[in-house]
């Protein structure tokens, strides 16, 4: 009877840990710095792992350091290997009768305008759970779920595809703002041709918000107004403020300045156009015990922190 033999690969979760701290950042001295470790012993680590492996993870060139295919194909399981001995550790936690872990949220720009007060009711609820929270542009944060390095992601447009799942959880009402002074902010119904008109203020092509824009001049038959594109929403903020033009943003995003009276809405037939904020999360993927307990407190506290009721009229998209 043929004995099957396989070769077995001697690897240590700490040089898994260090080979993908170091493919995040493709850089010795940023993972160094992030695991608390001198410089050499990252080197050594990654050495280590390549000889065990019996082929080149990094290659240089010129001074930055690229993955090679092997150190992309490691990457894709050693971060598969981390997050299934982190969602271990919490289920042993939970076992015991502890709650504590690690929490990873990845949010758009605009979500953190009202995420850290739900962040923060949470770590009052569970101050053994470590949270960590990562602000960017969408694209950034559809990145950082499927690289497996954020357990939830929250943002207004949910990635299509089969590979992220997503819920709705917050109404997202979006709104056209104006310098208070502007000529259309006492009118009391403004019509869609009348925006037509005006300078907008927009963000970059892929956006939620942006698509929202272009769909709603094209349901009225009407072609995108001209318009300057900002990449984020501060700055289209600020824009408006100082009289450049005039833009569409979640209603979440401006209470300051609706109370400082540096910015107002305008009452526009068709808005606010309201949409919803989402969870979004691997398929597939199990939710460490400080994942679904955050995911189930979303679902509870988001109500509180609800926009001011919109009109009936409110177009929803």
């Amino acid at each position: 009877m043929a004995v099957l033999r396989c070769r077995m690969l001697h690897l240590t979760l700490r040089q898994l840990q260090v080979f993908e701290m170091t493919a995040r950042h493709l850089s010795h001295t940023v993972a160094a710095k992030e695991l608390y470790l001198s410089q050499p012993a990252v080197s050594m680590q990654l050495k280590q792992l390549e000889q065990n492996i019996g082929l080149p993870l990094f290659e240089q060139v010129g001074k930055q350091l690229h993955l090679t295919a092997a150190g992309r194909e490691l990457l894709h399981y050693s971060r598969s290997i981390l997050q299934q001995v982190q969602e271990m550790d919490a289920v042993f936690a939970e076992m015991k009768g502890l709650e504590r872990g690690q929490l990873n949220i990845a949010v758009v720009s605009t979500a953190n305008y009202f995420m850290p007060q739900l962040l923060a009711k949470f770590i009052r609820l569970h101050p053994r759970i470590n949270v960590s929270l990562s602000v960017a542009n969408r694209d950034t944060v559809i990145r950082q779920l499927a690289d497996n390095t954020a357990d939830l992601a929250i943002m207004g447009q949910p990635p299509e595809g089969a590979e992220m799942v997503s819920q709705a959880f917050m109404e997202n009402p979006l709104v056209v703002i104006a310098a208070p002074d502007h000529p259309l902010a006492k009118q009391k119904k403004i019509q869609p041709r009348q925006l037509a008109k005006e300078t907008f203020l927009l963000r970059e092509q892929g956006s939620g918000t942006r698509g929202v824009v272009e769909r709603f001049f094209a349901s009225h038959r009407l072609p995108l107004p001209a318009h300057m594109e900002m990449d984020t929403n501060e700055a289209i903020k600020q824009s408006v403020s100082a009289h450049i033009g005039i833009g569409i943003i979640s209603r979440h995003g401006i209470e300051l300045e609706l109370e400082t009276h540096r910015l107002c809405i305008l009452a526009v037939d068709g808005f606010p156009i309201v949409r919803n904020w989402h969870i979004v999360q691997r398929k597939n993927q199990r939710l460490s015990i400080a994942a679904h307990a955050f995911h189930l407190f979303l679902l509870e506290a988001a109500a509180q922190l609800a926009a001011p009721a919109t009109p009936r009229k409110a177009y929803r998209k």
